[in-house]
């Protein structure tokens, strides 16, 4: 059984038993639909998927008590939300130092200009110059628009690792925020571009060993389950920088997983690698 049948019977037994306490009856059927309900969570935990482990939509609401070791980029990271809109929302300037204890407040909204920004940006049509009358030509020249990607991003992407991409990115199904490489365990891993370790560690939960890089115009990105961490927070990186030992902390088998982040959001890597 799935964990969405699990689901389905869990609140289709409560909702009766709902109904039998208020209706007047004993209290036994409620007794029995309890140790049903018991039983119905058990085996919902122990199933684990990556995919679902590694994904949270962006939490609004609330507020998260930072714990020792915390930076605000790995909170930032943690509830899918930009590191500059977390540090505006609670008075945190550069360079975001934070203090174990210390409350975040999540409750705020993305503005309409990072909006407007995160918005799908509608193709333009190719522009077509005409050739000269006298010529007798009316094919004319298509000059090509580029994509979305190519005007958004400056930064010049490098492939981390060289071995196969074995998971794609997918916000439906088997959600995967970013693409799984795959290799073998101890090869390198390396900067995909030029940025700033601002995270370094195994406390995100789905990850194992991480490592976050920042990279200008609110750009960041990730590297998981690492068998060994070769930096540390704070360290200056260049693109090519060998950062990592690939590994399979957190999974069964060695393999990197590579997330790309613009303003907190999720983006498909291949759209920002050289092509292979």
């Amino acid at each position: 059984m799935s964990f969405d049948s699990f689901a389905c019977v869990y609140i289709y037994l409560i909702n009766k038993c709902s109904v039998y306490w208020l209706s007047g009856d004993n209290a036994v059927p409620l007794r029995a639909c309890s140790l049903i309900f018991v039983i119905l969570i058990g085996g919902c935990a122990s199933k684990k998927i990556y995919q679902d482990e590694s994904f949270n939509p962006p939490v609004y609401f609330g507020t998260h008590v930072v714990r020792r070791g915390e930076t605000l980029y790995a909170i930032a990271w943690r509830y899918g939300r930009n590191y500059k809109e977390l540090a505006a929302a609670n008075n945190i300037v550069p360079p975001y130092q934070l203090n174990e204890g210390q409350k975040i407040r999540l409750d705020l909204k993305v503005s309409s200009k990072d909006s407007a920004a995160n918005s799908i940006v509608t193709k333009k049509k190719p522009i077509i110059t005409k050739k000269n009358k006298q010529t007798g030509i009316n094919k004319g020249k298509i000059t090509r628009v580029k994509s979305k990607v190519q005007t958004a991003s400056r930064i010049k992407w490098r492939w981390p690792h060289s071995g196969p991409v074995i998971a794609v990115f997918s916000v439906t199904g088997n959600i995967n925020k970013g693409i799984d490489i795959g290799g073998e365990s101890g090869d390198s891993v390396v900067a995909a571009a030029d940025g700033e370790v601002v995270y370094a560690g195994s406390g995100l939960r789905g990850y194992g060993n991480l490592i976050i890089l920042s990279h200008a115009h609110d750009f960041i990105s990730a590297y998981a389950h690492n068998k060994k961490i070769l930096v540390k927070e704070g360290d200056k990186i260049k693109a090519g920088r060998r950062i990592a030992e690939l590994g399979a902390s957190g999974v069964s088998g060695a393999k990197l997983h590579f997330e790309i982040r613009k303003n907190g959001r999720p983006e498909n890597p291949l759209d920002y690698l050289p092509g292979r």
